[in-house]
């Protein structure tokens, strides 16, 4: 064992002590992101290039910094994204609400399809709809300036159209024309502030954690915002707590214009998205 594989023993242990959810594998990613390597070559960095900086982040770690803060990048699907202070780090849960989004799209009979996603923080969920479904037409609306300052770096070159704006009230000129809305939006109750992991809750903007008591209040405007938007027999794809299973397709309901209301489980078989149908005329 070379040095820098002893040191990340070490910082293991501090992060588990810390109660960070993955200490060894933070430990091995700070390893590589200071020494300049791939976590997988960690074992072959010199003792002599050990650089001391990596106790440095290891104690912004520690502090519940969040990993992707220290590191100023996030993975999500096929991109690497730019993110920090200001703006919603993207969660690996939201990979399978994406890549159910992508088959429904794909099982569509359109040969452009019109694609919206709503509060689009640092751009992942259109992003990666715009690589993956590569004739679709994006929009992504954001309402923070904070947060903004990250997507626009995101989107730099990408065939995204984004504005900024309120997801409520956003695109009226596409009204009626949309084959799939999508949204990843606030969802947490604030009653729930305190239970909430150090890494979301003092980092990531409150705007893009809490929606009202019950954590559903943005998702019920947005309901309206996605009958708007969508073409009869569009579908829409809302994220949510997997405390939440059961309460958002209730909210898709057929009285409001809706079909096939249903939830789908992430790969950890948790409740994690609602999706449903505008009904036909």
């Amino acid at each position: 064992m070379n040095l820098l594989l002893a040191e990340v023993a070490q910082a293991t242990q501090r992060l588990a002590d810390a109660g960070v959810p993955s200490p060894r594998t933070d430990a091995e990613e700070l390893a590589a992101f200071v020494h300049g390597v791939k976590r997988g070559e960690l074992h072959a960095v010199k003792d002599s290039d050990f650089d001391a900086r990596y106790w440095e982040v290891i104690a912004r770690r520690e502090a519940r910094e969040p990993l992707q803060h220290i590191t100023g990048h996030a993975y999500f699907r096929y991109l690497e994204l730019q993110v920090g202070p200001g703006v919603f780090v993207p969660r690996p849960e939201t990979e399978s609400v994406v890549g159910w989004a992508i088959d429904a799209v794909r099982a569509m009979d359109v040969v452009e399809p019109c694609i919206v996603d709503l509060c689009t923080g640092s751009g992942a969920i259109a992003l990666a709809l715009a690589q993956e479904v590569p004739r679709s037409r994006v929009y992504a609306v954001e309402l923070s300036e904070d947060a903004l300052r990250w997507t626009r770096k995101n989107m730099e070159g990408s065939r995204v159209e984004l504005r900024q704006g309120n997801a409520l009230t956003a695109f009226p000129d596409l009204d009626g024309q949309v084959d799939l809305v999508i949204t990843n939006p606030p969802y947490i109750p604030l009653t729930e502030w305190e239970y909430v992991a150090p890494e979301a809750r003092d980092y990531d903007p409150q705007l893009a954690l809490f929606s009202g008591e019950d954590g559903l209040e943005l998702i019920r405007g947005l309901e309206r915002t996605a009958h708007r938007l969508l073409r009869p027999g569009g579908v829409v794809v809302v994220e949510h707590a997997d405390t939440q299973g059961g309460q958002v397709p209730w909210i898709f309901a057929e009285d409001r214009g809706w079909t096939d209301a249903a939830d789908h489980p992430d790969l950890n078989n948790r409740p994690r998205f609602a999706t449903a149908r505008k009904a036909l005329p």
